[in-house]
């Protein structure tokens, strides 16, 4: 019996695609295989389009709206870098330039502040010249979600852009033992916080049940899809960063910071007499120092505000009662004191009215107060180094 010559065709046709669906098919696990066992996101992550067809971004890329702040939270640390303008200067240090990093939380970052007015760029803005004739070059790498350990984790990856001083701001809320793994940025990057502990000696647990532990199935190319999403994605914005500086959706308007306040006494689950110096990360602060060798480090106790609202006699603000911040600063002075760090209190430097939407975020009029100070000290560290 002769078969129909269209049925040969088509039964043709349907081996030559099962052959295709199958070699494809192969190819696809070959391919996950390989992406799973090279781990080729760092590297990729070191491929930039900022800093060489376009500029770098002036603060590290974080955002929740992207389609309109041309910005994007990510985990990748090595594209966080590679898309920062300080990827891009020059090693060793021009001898024109002091130059300066300065790490912290979202205050330095510059939350509800344009790029424009953010604490770095308040200081370049300024042309500060050093006493030896040097212009002053600050760069951020303050990120938002408080933590000492995260603030230490960006310092070691900054260390071979060698600074000449290292500014480190920080608060209470960023020393509980129990918050240093609490940023999502650290939790998504176990291997690294793991190197970290190791290098400086942290009390941090290595085996935290908040680390995002990847198994093998998410280490393929299938599941590593999102992180290369927004690899892509964070190359797409940085046509629409240099052409419009906007990194951040600043509404018009938003819930200011808290002048009335609760009653309560308690600060991290800690209450009157019940915190204890170990339960702070002061051995993250110390390392922070040893990090930034040879650069020196200035701590500075950041601005908050004060409220003079209901219950202002029992707390400072929605995040510290007083009796917490003051044993704290006073904690904090004589580590400062006992170790010889270079340290500035200003925590109180800064008018109640300049605070925006928290206790430590503050308006382009109030960053520029804390840019004159920062200056200013600066100069000294640099007249007079330790």
């Amino acid at each position: 019996m002769t078969t129909n010559p269209t049925v040969q065709l088509q039964r043709a046709g349907a081996r030559t695609l099962a052959r295709l669906l199958l070699k494809t098919g192969v190819l696809f696990l070959i391919l996950n295989l390989v992406f799973a066992w090279s781990n080729p996101l760092p590297a990729l992550g070191r491929i930039s389009a900022y800093n060489n067809l376009l500029p770098g971004r002036t603060r590290l890329p974080y955002g929740e709206n992207p389609a309109r702040a041309y910005n994007l939270s990510l985990y990748s640390l090595p594209a966080m870098l590679a898309s920062h303008e300080l990827a891009a200067a020059p090693v060793p240090v021009p001898a024109s330039e002091f130059r300066v990093i300065v790490i912290g939380d979202s205050s330095v970052w510059g939350y509800l502040l344009p790029s424009a007015d953010t604490l770095t760029a308040q200081l370049n803005r300024s042309n500060t010249t050093m006493p030896d004739g040097r212009l002053l070059r600050a760069y951020n790498l303050g990120y938002p979600v408080m933590s000492l350990t995260k603030d230490l984790l960006l310092l070691d990856m900054a260390r071979s852009f060698t600074p000449d001083l290292v500014v480190w701001c920080v608060t209470l809320e960023s020393f509980p033992t129990d918050k240093q793994l609490f940023p999502p940025l650290l939790q998504n990057n176990p291997d690294a916080v793991r190197a970290l502990a190791a290098r400086y000696a942290l009390r941090t647990a290595v085996d935290d049940a908040r680390f995002v532990q990847r198994d093998f199935l998410a280490r393929t190319l299938l599941g590593q899809r999102r992180n290369l999403a927004d690899l892509l994605r964070l190359q797409l914005y940085a046509p629409l960063w240099a052409a419009t500086a906007i990194d951040q959706e600043i509404p018009e308007t938003y819930v200011r910071r808290m002048e009335d306040l609760p009653a309560d006494l308690t600060f991290a689950g800690f209450t009157p007499g019940t915190l204890t110096q170990q339960d702070l990360a002061f051995d993250v602060l110390a390392a922070g120092f040893e990090a930034a060798r040879p650069a020196e480090l200035l701590l500075v106790n950041e601005p908050m505000f004060v409220s003079a609202g209901a219950n202002s006699n029992l707390r400072y603000n929605f995040f510290y009662p007083r009796w917490a911040y003051d044993q704290y600063r006073s904690w904090l002075a004589d580590a400062a004191r006992e170790n010889n760090w270079r340290y500035v209190d200003w925590w109180d430097a800064v008018a109640a009215a300049e605070f925006t939407d928290s206790a430590v975020h503050m308006s382009p009029a109030g960053t520029g107060q804390l840019a004159n100070k920062l200056a200013a000290a600066i100069i000294a560290a640099a007249a007079s180094p330790h």
